[in-house]
């Protein structure tokens, strides 16, 4: 409560607030940044919405979208850094350690702002002076909606803020399908539906707004670049630089991807192993009694959600890809028997 009270009195008269969320954010992240902006901007405050990356072109209906600025652009940065070095307060949404916002990271950690971090992934860095967390939340935009209305605020959450929340909510919890769709999670979304989100519109937006490219490039990857490994409750993806080249890949093309894996009969463990310049980037998903988490924090420098992770290696895909063959080998009875993984 004290720490809410200074929170509050932070807020109490007009700042300069920088805010940010992780590398290349998804909806739950722009959706959680946009939406706080525009209450913040509703109560007299002076808001820039900073990138570390860019992000998908399924977002950008958000309001707001038009003045993000994108660290990692050339054009972008000299001003985005400007915002940051005046910022009075600094909000961090949906990360929970500064090395998930790249170069950023340390920029805050020097700032002599008022730091906040609202977010729902374990194992936070203690790196704010006001934290709003929790695990049990499906996302942030979840505590973005609970925190504004503990400031007495919900009769400023227009149709437009609204949205932004939902869209975030929605894509954390898969459409309402992954086990983090509890109780709050409906009634936070009713509210937002009776505040003017248009649900429908909201999911035609993000999952039905697909490129040619993408659509064939999906295609490609479920017929040739798919592997089964029955024997282990496994299936994968691998996808090359020269497969992302060919389909003219943009952000957020394979968003989704590793899902087809999990779907299919007797999987309990998905991966997508996608080679990028700066090594392979690893998204991890899993049936609910597997915590993926633990293993991509053990063995893959990430971490995330008990059934959605993110991992990276600095190996080659084909050695990444028989590293984390021979480790699920090795750790079935964990993976597939327990709710934990051991971390070494």
């Amino acid at each position: 409560m004290e720490a809410l009270a200074k929170f509050k009195k932070e807020l109490s008269s007009p700042k300069k607030i920088f805010i940010t969320t992780h590398v290349k954010p998804d909806a739950d992240a722009l959706g959680s940044s946009l939406g706080l902006a525009n209450y913040l901007i509703k109560k007299g405050h002076d808001v820039s919405v900073v990138t570390p990356t860019d992000y998908p072109y399924f977002l950008t209906w958000m309001k707001g979208n038009d003045e993000v600025l994108d660290f990692s652009k050339a054009s972008d940065k000299p001003l985005a850094t400007a915002k940051l070095e005046e910022a009075e307060m600094i909000f961090c949404l949906d990360f929970s350690v500064l090395n998930r916002v790249n170069e950023l990271g340390e920029m805050i950690r020097k700032s002599k702002a008022f730091v906040v971090n609202i977010d729902h992934h374990q194992d936070p860095e203690d790196f704010a002076d006001f934290r709003f967390w929790s695990t049990k939340a499906a996302a942030t935009c979840e505590l973005v909606y609970e925190l504004i209305v503990e400031m007495g605020d919900k009769s400023l959450i227009d149709k437009e803020i609204a949205e932004c929340l939902y869209a975030g909510i929605m894509t954390d919890t898969g459409g309402f399908r992954h086990p983090n769709t509890t109780k709050n999670v409906h009634l936070v979304v009713a509210e937002l539906i009776d505040i003017g989100a248009d649900s429908a519109q909201i999911s035609n937006l993000i999952y039905d707004s697909n490129s040619v490219n993408r659509l064939k490039f999906i295609g490609f990857a479920i017929t040739r670049r798919l592997v089964v490994r029955e024997d282990l409750h496994t299936a994968y993806f691998v996808i090359s630089k020269k497969d992302l080249k060919k389909y003219q890949s943009q952000t957020g093309d394979t968003e989704g991807l590793v899902n087809y894996a999990l779907s299919l009969d007797g999987i309990k463990l998905a991966a997508l192993f996608s080679e990028r310049e700066d090594g392979i980037k690893i998204s991890f998903r899993s049936s609910s009694d597997v915590a993926v988490n633990k293993f991509a924090a053990s063995y893959f420098s990430g971490g995330g959600h008990k059934n959605a992770a993110g991992g990276k290696s600095t190996q080659s895909l084909k050695d990444t890809v028989e590293r984390f063959e021979s480790l699920v080998t090795q750790c079935q009875e964990e993976l597939f028997h327990s709710e934990s993984v051991t971390v070494d």
